[in-house]
Formats: structure tokens, sequence, C-alpha cells
């Protein structure tokens, strides 16, 4: 089972194969129509038909024709109307309004000639005005043809190949990594806002600075209460004051978001409804290869790792006799943790069920990352020159993002308290940079104490991630199973309550659950290896990797793990098949329950793998559909343990079910 929009989109193309080159040719036709291609989203759509031709429901020649007609007869036309009305096509609108679009493609075609056809061709700012630029500079029709034909072409090509290739290995990688691609995926999205959220803002205020500056002189002399107080603060004498008006503005802002973001959330008494829907989302994303990377990202909020910076910050400072900026630094981290903690306590916002008990609003991590990276920023963003300002807030963006979606991930915080650990966090430091940069005229050589914070932070990052990810892990951790079966009822009847399958949205990997077992798991384990199978401990990132050397064995290249209910295999253990490229594995994880008496329970799925080779660049072992040699061959090998094989009322699997401990149970019955 594909998701939703493939099958729904697979649908109308079998339906309609000629109707589906036509939409190609109209997306790539769009994209290059002169003003048109502004709105036209053409790379994720034509990224989604190249996933159609991976997956083998376009043909991929027909799909390249279509989108190269289509974007060569878009850049001809936009090349007619530019050698039609020519400079006329400035005073038109929309160009009338904004002229930078026309003067951004003549730019590049005075510059480079020719060769601003492929280049326009993948710049989406200027890809459908350089060609109406060629025609209003009255280019010859067969110097612009050839080269617009082989860019339609190579612009066609480049864009259908991301797709192409997802599309082409999708079944090998959604059967063992479909959540670590979701989860990476997610992650460099929320970075990718937060980046263009900063960038934008930043740069937004950087070009109406000045506008804002002279309102708000005009406002200070005729307001006749608040207008003394606003000149105190905005002096147009004062290098200071455009920056000074930009916090200001976005102080009023972020007070406005945080407060009703608190008064929401204490008139509905508790988290959210988007809370819940986040959070049973990420949960459902919990998979090993992604649990100790999130889990090192998260500890990047700990003290042992922004302690160490902000101490380094702190002493160069102080060793420099910058006492203002000292104090203010030490402000920024004391009264912020102390305010933070305070409104964690006061505030009775639960956290998740997945964390332990108390209060996390706001998230004191998020909070005190937006805290140190933000008000560092502030301290040296003011010695860099003009656009380079941005970058210490893009930083502190990025790894507030970052820890915030790994604690999210989780199910440390819900996405209210890192939202409102974020805006809390970002409140406190400007009234203290309005303060700062207020009080400040001195300047500094922020080189080195730009060097010393980030790269103390990245060695405490480094050292610390890795011995603070299991201790994370283990706190929040699946909860242990809280419904529990009489031991006996389980042997008679109630077996046929525990899943029959995996739960999972794609049909191709609801493996079977053919296997329960009540008891310790070392004697099955020592059972199977008697009987030539052998374990596998839980392949890790390293083991990942390693899947891309073709010169090791196949018997050596590792089974990806894969989880139930969040949790991994607690057991995996394979078997040699009658082929190198063929093998058995047995997974076992933890039962939703526990028998009455104490004795754990286990649910698992046997399982014939197959070698596999997606794109020729790595090797995976993937599951085969149920052919019952698995289970046949785990059956013989445990026939020694007290067991019993029914059929499941859900599904009709037959479902082995035994005892690795001597059976206390009446005897067993026959099976249904």
């Amino acid at each position: 089972m594909e998701p939703a929009w493939i099958e729904s989109a697979t649908a109308w193309i079998a339906a309609n194969p000629i109707a589906a080159g036509a939409a190609i040719f109209l997306i790539a036709f769009c994209d290059a129509l002169v003003i048109l291609g502004i709105v036209v989203p053409a790379l994720p759509l034509l990224f989604a038909v190249g996933a159609l031709v991976g997956l083998g429901h376009i043909n991929g020649p027909y799909a390249l024709v279509c989108a190269t007609l289509g974007a060569f007869i878009g850049d001809s036309l936009s090349y007619w109307v530019g050698r039609r009305w020519g400079v006329q096509l400035r005073s038109r609108w929309p160009f009338s309004r904004y002229p930078q679009w026309l003067d951004q493609g003549e730019a590049m075609f005075r510059r480079h000639g020719v060769k601003s056809i492929f280049i326009a061709r993948f710049v989406g700012a200027v890809r459908p005005f350089v060609p109406a630029i060629a025609g209003m500079l009255h280019m010859p029709l067969r110097r612009y043809a050839m080269p617009s034909m082989a860019a339609c072409v190579l612009w066609s090509a480049a864009f259908l190949a991301p797709g192409w290739v997802l599309g082409a290995s999708y079944d090998a990688v959604a059967a063992v990594a479909d959540r670590l691609a979701i989860v990476l995926g997610a992650l460099v999205v929320a970075i990718a806002l937060v980046w263009a959220c900063v960038l934008y803002t930043w740069r937004w205020f950087a070009a109406h600075a000045d506008n804002l500056l002279a309102r708000a002189l005009y406002w200070t002399r005729h307001h006749p209460t608040l207008g003394r107080y606003a000149a105190a603060l905005i002096d147009p004498n004062r290098p200071e004051s455009p920056s000074l008006l930009m916090l200001a503005v976005c102080l009023l802002a972020i007070s406005w978001a945080w407060f009703t973001l608190l008064a929401t959330l204490l008139a509905s008494g508790g988290p959210l409804v988007i809370d819940h829907t986040v959070h049973e989302f990420m949960w459902g994303l919990r998979n090993p290869l992604a649990d100790r990377l999130m889990a090192g990202l998260a500890s990047l909020g700990d003290a042992a790792v922004l302690g160490p910076a902000a101490a380094v910050a702190l002493a160069y400072l102080l060793w420099r006799k910058r006492w203002m900026a000292a104090a203010h630094w030490l402000a920024a981290i004391v009264f912020g943790l102390a305010l933070t903690s305070l409104l964690e306590a006061a505030i009775d916002m639960p956290r998740p069920p997945t964390a332990p008990a108390g209060f996390g609003f706001p998230s004191v991590a998020v909070t005190m990352c937006t805290i140190v990276f933000g008000f560092f920023a502030v301290l040296i963003a003011r010695e860099l020159p003009g656009r380079r300002r941005v970058g210490p807030y893009l930083l502190a963006g990025v790894v507030t993002t970052v820890v915030g979606f790994a604690r999210l991930y989780l199910g440390a915080h819900w996405p209210s308290d890192l939202v409102g650990g974020t805006l809390f966090g970002i409140l406190w430091l400007l009234v203290l940079g309005i303060a700062y940069r207020r009080h400040v005229a001195r300047s500094f050589w922020m080189r080195p104490v730009s060097l010393l914070f980030y790269i103390t932070f990245a060695i405490a990052a480094l050292w610390h991630a890795p011995r603070a990810a299991d201790a994370l892990l283990a706190k929040f951790a699946a909860a242990t199973p809280t419904r529990m079966l009489d031991a006996h009822d389980w042997w008679q009847r109630d077996w046929a309550t525990l899943p029959s399958q995996r739960n999972e949205r794609d049909a191709r990997r609801r493996w079977p659950m053919d296997l329960q077992v009540a008891g310790p798991l070392e004697p099955l384990r020592q059972r199977l290896e008697a009987q030539g199978w052998r374990a596998q401990p839980q392949a890790d990132w390293v083991a990942t990797i390693g899947l891309l050397d073709d010169d090791a064995p196949p018997r050596e290249q590792p089974v990806l793990p894969a989880t139930v209910d969040a949790q991994a295999e607690a057991l995996l253990m394979l078997r040699d098949g009658p082929t190198p490229d063929e093998q058995y594995a047995l997974r076992l994880w933890s039962a939703p329950a526990i028998l009455n008496d104490g004795t754990p329970l286990w649910i698992g799925s046997t399982q014939t793998l197959h070698l596999t080779r997606p794109l020729d660049v790595a090797m995976l072992w993937l599951p085969e559909p149920v052919d019952g040699q698995a289970h046949a061959l785990v059956h013989r090998a445990l026939a020694d343990f007290n067991g019993e094989e029914s059929t499941h009322p859900d599904g009709g699997t037959r479902v082995l079910r035994l005892r690795t401990t001597p059976a206390t149970a009446p005897a067993t019955t026959s099976g249904q």
C-alpha cells in the first residue's frame, strides 16, 4: 500500500494516461511563462511526477518529453511577448509596479549573454523573465532556440530526477526506514522554516528600517504623553536607533503572541487538541535509528553543554573589562533560568504521558537555548558588517529548533511547551537587548569571543551528547504495559486479543504476528542457536552506513531494526536460506500486556528476507510476502517447548504460542 496521494494519482493515471502527459506539459509550461511562472510551484509538482515515474506508474521518457516540450514552448511564448512589446512591457502591469522582476533578468542577461538562458532555467526568481528579456533585446531566434531547448532538457531531467530516484527506491527504503526518513525530513523542514522566518524578517526590517524610524520620530514629536519616553529610545543621532526600533517592534509582537498563547492554555485547562495530535504523530515515528540521534540532539539544551559556552563567553568579557556586556550576559542567563523555572512550577500544565511527572510549560531547555544563543547574537551582531549581522540569529534559530524538535520527538514536551519556551526566551532577550543597546557605545573585537563560544559549545556537545543519549532514552522510553492477562486465560483464549499484525499504515509492512511467547527469551535464544540460528545485535548508524559497502558479503550485512508501538525488537534471530541472497528472520517485541503472575509476554513475526540492491548503491534485507517457510522452521526448532498453534480470529494468521518456562497452567488443548 502506497501513500494516499500516490494511490489516487495512480488511479487517475491508469484511467487517463494521455491526460497525465498533458498535466506534466502544463506544469512545465506555466512555470516557464512570464508572470505566471512566479506562482507555479514547479519543483514540488515535478518531484511528485518523478516519484510516480520511479514507482513505475508513468513512463520515464514520456514524462521527460512532456516536461521538456512544456518548458520550451513556455519559454518561446515568453520570448515572443518580450519581442512583441519590447520596452513597452515595462509600462504594463505588473512590471510597472514591480520593475525589479525585469531588472534582475536584464542584469543577468547583459552579464552572461547566451549563458544566462542556461543559468536562468535553474534560478526560480528569474526563470520566467530571461526569455522575455532576450526578446526585448532582439536576440535572434536562431541564436535563442537551440540553447533554450538544451536548457529545457537539462532542467526537466534535473527536476524529475530526485523524485525518480526516490520512487525507484521507495519500496526498499519504506520497508525499513520510512520512519527515519520522515523524522529527518521533518527536522529539515522545521530548520528551513525557522531559517526563512529569521532571514526574511531581518531583511524586511533592514529594508524598511529608515522608513519605520522616520515614522517613529514623527510620532514621538506629536504624541502628548508617550512621545517623550519613546524619544529616549529612538534618537536619530545614535547609529543604534534602527536596531533599537527593530527590537522594540519585535518586543511588542512577541509579547502579544506569548500572552495570547498563555491565555489560551489557561482557558483550556490543559494541553490543546493540536498538542495531542502532534504528540501522537511524533510518538508513532519512534524508531531505533532515530532514537539515539534525537536523544543526542535533545541533550544540546542541557546545562552541561550551554553552561561551558556561557562561562567561557563571560570570562572573556570580564577579562576584556566589558563590564556592561558581562552584566547583561549574566542577567540574561541567571534571571532567564530563574523566571523560566518559576513559570514552569507556577503554571499547572502536565507533561505528556511519555514524560516523567511534573509540569513542563515552558520548556526550560528550549527557553535557555533561545536566551543563550539569542542574547549572544545581540552581543556580537552589532559588530558585524551589513548582511552578516543576521548570521548569529540564524544560528540561534537553528540550535533552538533542533533541540525543540528532538524533545518533541522523544515525547518530553507538548508543542505548546516548546512554542511557549521559545516565545518567552525571545521576550526576555529582547528586553535585555534593548537595555544593552541603549547603554553600550563601546565596541569590542567580537571574533575571539565568537570563536570561544561556538567552539566550546561544539566540544561540550560532542562530549556530552553520546553520554547523555542512553539516559534520555531510558527516561522517555515507552511505558510498561498496564494491561494484565490471566496466565490461564491467555493460554486458552486471550491470546486472540493480542495484535495479529504489525500496526502500520502501509499494508506491505503489516507483518503477521505469528508467534507469542510467555517467559524469558534466553532459553528460546539458546534453543534457536542450537538449531543454526544466530542473534543479531540491534543495528546502529555505523552498521547502517556499512550497507553501502558492496564488497561486504551479503550475510554480513545487518538487518535493519523495526518497531512496534515505538519499541525496537527485543530479539532478532537470523538463519541462512538456501541461496546467498535469502535468509530467515524471527523478530520479537514486548507485547502490550503482561501475565498476572509476572511472566513477561512477547509477540513476534517470522519472515523470509531477500537481499535487494536499490539503485545499486546499497544492500538491504527486505521481507518477502508470507510463505510460511520461516514460521515452519521456527515451529520445528522450538518443538521442545510447551507450545500450541491456533488460527487467529482476526485475519486468519496461524499463531504459535509457547512458554519458555515449565508449564504451570492446565494441559494444552487442541488447536482451533
